[in-house]
């Protein structure tokens, strides 16, 4: 049976605060050595994405702003899908453009008066100091396509108006470890799982999903592998969730993902 590892990013498998993942770097050898998938499923956008899969030295198939695509290198899957080409890539699109979201982001600011701020209205400089990292890295993460994150700048209970004029839009949300964002109806982490485990069956045969997550928008994909699994997020905590055999490691971000990974994957083969 083959494995496939599908893991978030920030928070999970790199560091909350400062975005390090070398305490993973042993397992993440050993998981290529075993030739495992590795499959990104995250907020972060394709140029961040393949600035971490070129660190990583991974090549497999990856999910961008939280389901909105599904990026798969060509001629990885030896049989043709419904897709389309860009670049180096077999494109599977679930979620809205960039552009409309951003439209209505900007509605919903205009129709409420929230302090609403997103990565739109954001320089690259405004965006590396709020995240706590590299101006360079900050341009990489304003290249969205199919969501748009921002800051909500008001109080925890007007979270439902807001969540209420992202419906009436026709769009969804999730709010992962550091900024909210706003996405297609049909753009979520599960979906996109659920369609990467089907070709991954046809590919392989049996195949035996592992998800690795530690916030919210991380739930879809939780829900849509065979063994879910958390890390502690920043606070030390567990997300709040509920699933049957769901594991829950000790260790908070990448130390936790490590822990996931030897437990389920490395100790079993």
């Amino acid at each position: 049976m083959k494995n496939v590892l599908f893991t978030d990013l920030d928070g999970t498998l790199l560091d909350f605060f400062d975005y390090s993942y070398d305490t993973a770097i042993p397992a993440l050898e050993a998981l290529e050595r075993r030739n495992i998938p590795i499959v990104f499923c995250t907020a972060k956008t394709l140029a961040e994405n393949e600035y971490y899969r070129k660190e990583m030295g991974i090549r497999d198939p990856f999910v961008v702003d939280n389901g909105g695509a599904i990026f798969i290198p060509r001629n990885y899957f030896a049989f043709p899908f419904d897709s389309k080409i860009k670049g180096d890539y077999c494109v599977v699109e679930l979620g809205a453009s960039y552009k409309v979201l951003r439209a209505a982001l900007t509605e919903i600011r205009e129709e409420t008066g929230f302090k609403i701020t997103g990565f739109g209205d954001m320089t690259a400089e405004e965006v590396a100091k709020d995240a706590n990292f590299s101006v360079e890295k900050a341009e990489l993460a304003k290249a969205k396509e199919y969501n748009e994150s921002f800051i909500f700048d008001e109080p925890k209970e007007k979270e439902a108006i807001l969540f209420e004029k992202i419906r009436e839009k026709g769009f969804s949300f999730t709010h992962g470890g550091r900024y909210y964002n706003i996405h297609g109806k049909n753009a979520n982490k599960g979906n996109a799982v659920t369609i990467l485990t089907q070709l991954f069956k046809k590919e392989y045969g049996a195949v035996k999903t592992i998800g690795v997550g530690d916030s919210t928008n991380d739930i879809p994909m939780l829900k849509a592998v065979e063994q879910p699994a958390i890390v502690k997020n920043k606070k030390g905590t567990w997300l709040d969730i509920t699933l049957p055999d769901i594991y829950k490691a000790d260790g908070v971000g990448p130390e936790g993902w490590v822990e996931v990974v030897e437990k389920f994957i490395l100790l079993t083969i």
